[in-house]
């Protein structure tokens, strides 16, 4: 540990606070289904960063606490109780016991505990028990019957049935620089406990077992076990303190029974160099630990960015194979079928006017003039149908795309939750219909308005006064989407007979050159503006996953910040 120097313990407490800092940003709100074990170990960690390792760090010469835990009915506040030599944690008669911790400490010790240098997120209550007592405080007790520079917390039992208290225990523990293990010769071999100790052992945490309700004829054999449990766990250096079944006296074990116990403490207490041993093994032991942990947390962030990514890249698939489909059937004369066809063949006359397609420009130019000045109307049906076929394709894609991003995000892990968050990304926005129409009047000014610029010089204008703007501009619309690809038998004909009038009609307003030039512009802004509605239904999605907040930059701070702890060690 790089503390040995003042420059290196600044270093490293800074590097720690760092550490907590991105794991305090850290979040994980899509539901995978590792997430709620993740929630956990971000919490724990956190904890583990406010409660021990910061505080411990800020200072190294504080006393030593030595949180005293273990299963329920173990007799946890009845040893406190004994090694104070009086009752100050108040022995659970009914259980669960739901109390507020006890911390007893000595009076000059009184300013490092009293404020919140340890434990922040508990208040601190003083004086006798009372019924409101909970998990939420620490109920202080400074009395001269503990060594100065040596503290104990009596914890609720790990193994609580409420959930409060189990998370407190946990919380308390990963705030020791001493964990005293107290446990039964019944229980000594429960799972609960043995999980804890598991975590104290991989996080270097100094223990010590109290062995409590022993057998007298049993204490050798059960002791060998234990001690044999624990050297597997790799916590052999750990001291057993034993207790045999015994009287109480006042509610007191008997001073014989844990003479070495409240020996061995005593000694701790008066030994500042005892002390910083243990404080050393603890807290290296939980700096170790962090790299781990917070790696694991590097890869749950990891899943959350990429879960995140999933989703939005599906829905970004979706929408663009939604606008690949429509720039095909604008271009593909798919848009040139049913009820387009034939206001074609209203607007044009009988079929007898495709065998003069032939003839002179001047002819088609006579029928069109002649046509467009004797019924207008004719146009404004064509150019309705030419709209409710474009508004129909684009809506259709639009809803095929938002149908296909639901069925995948159920079957996406974060999917699901999102649906449930908002059903209606299950559809198209609500309004889309409304601006698609706003799309296609939007783009059909923009067609008039480009038949209006293309007429500029003296005798364009005057052809175009000749033919009208509106039913040049349908005309132009029409050449827009008259390519004959996907047509077949009677519909290629008369699509490739609409493309070939259309197009001679408008070569004979504006030349051959600019018609090709103005088909290309008027098929890329109604692509454009296609594009740019789907990006706002895409947009819905990304926004939905944003909203939950994944950012993809925790993994990078995470990492960085494992990296300065690594290096500040």
């Amino acid at each position: 540990m790089a503390g040995d120097t003042g420059a290196g313990s600044a270093r490293l407490l800074e590097s720690v606070k760092a550490l907590r800092s991105a794991v305090s940003e850290l979040t994980l709100p899509l539901d995978l289904p590792e997430a709620p074990a993740a929630r956990s170990a971000r919490a724990r960690l956190l904890d583990q960063l406010d409660d021990y390792v910061v505080p411990r760090l800020t200072a190294l010469d504080a006393p030593l606490l030595a949180v005293v835990g273990g299963s329920t009915g173990a007799g946890k506040s009845t040893l406190v109780n004994s090694v104070v030599g009086r009752e100050v944690s108040l022995p659970g008669v009914l259980r669960p016991t739901t109390r507020s911790p006890v911390l007893i400490h000595h009076p000059s010790d009184a300013a490092w505990f009293s404020g919140p240098r340890v434990l922040p997120g508990l208040a601190r209550i003083t004086g006798r028990h009372s019924a409101s007592d909970g998990p939420g405080a620490v109920r202080l007790v400074s009395t001269e019957d503990v060594e100065a520079g040596l503290a104990l917390l009596d914890a609720p039992d790990i193994d609580s049935v409420v959930e409060a208290n189990r998370d407190l225990a946990t919380q308390l523990l990963a705030a020791a620089d001493l964990w005293i293990f107290v446990t039964t010769a019944a229980r000594y071999a429960d799972a609960v406990p043995w999980e804890l100790l598991r975590e104290a052992s991989e996080r270097g945490t100094a223990v010590a077992v109290v062995l409590d309700r022993v057998p007298p004829t049993s204490v050798d054999e059960i002791r060998t076990h234990l001690a044999s449990m624990l050297r597997d766990q790799g916590l052999d250096r750990s001291p057993i303190f034993t207790v045999v079944e015994s009287e109480l006296v006042d509610g007191l074990l008997p001073r014989s029974q844990i003479e070495r116990l409240t020996g061995w403490l005593a000694a701790l207490a008066g030994d500042a160099a005892a002390r910083a041993d243990v404080v050393r093994q603890t807290l290296e032991g939980a700096l170790a630990s962090m790299e781990s942990r917070t790696q694991e947390l590097v890869a749950w962030s990891t899943e959350q960015t990429a879960a995140g990514d999933s989703l939005v890249e599906v829905a970004a698939s979706a929408y663009e194979e939604a606008s690949q489909q429509v720039h095909e059937g604008i271009a593909d004369g798919t848009l040139l079928r049913g009820e387009v066809l034939a206001r074609w063949q209203e607007f044009v006359g009988t079929g007898e006017f495709f065998r003069q397609v032939e003839s002179t420009v001047s002819r088609v130019r006579d029928r069109f003039t002649s046509f467009l000045r004797g019924e207008p109307a004719r146009a404004d049906h064509l150019g309705e149908a030419l709209q409710s076929g474009v508004e129909s394709l684009v809506v259709n894609r639009a809803e095929l795309a938002a149908s296909a991003i639901g069925r995948a995000w159920r079957a996406l892990p974060g999917g699901q939750q999102l649906l449930d968050a908002d059903p209606d990304l299950a559809r198209s926005g609500k309004d889309v219909d409304r601006r698609i129409q706003r799309l296609v009047r939007d783009w059909q000014g923009d067609i008039l308005q480009m038949v209006r610029d293309e007429g500029r010089d003296r005798r364009t204008t005057a052809r175009i006064m000749a033919y009208g703007v509106n039913g040049l501009g349908v005309v132009l619309m029409l050449v827009t989407f008259a390519s004959t690809a996907g047509l077949t038998g009677a519909e290629l004909g008369i699509a490739g007979g609409t493309a070939v009038v259309g197009q001679k009609l408008l070569e004979a307003v504006f030349g051959d050159q600019a018609v090709r030039e103005l088909a290309r512009k008027a098929r890329e802004q109604l692509c454009a503006r296609v594009d740019e509605l789907y990006a706002a239904e895409r947009a819905r999605y990304e926004g939905a996953v944003t909203t939950l907040h994944v950012d993809p930059a925790q993994t990078e701070r995470l990492t960085a910040a494992v990296a300065e702890l690594r290096a500040a060690r």
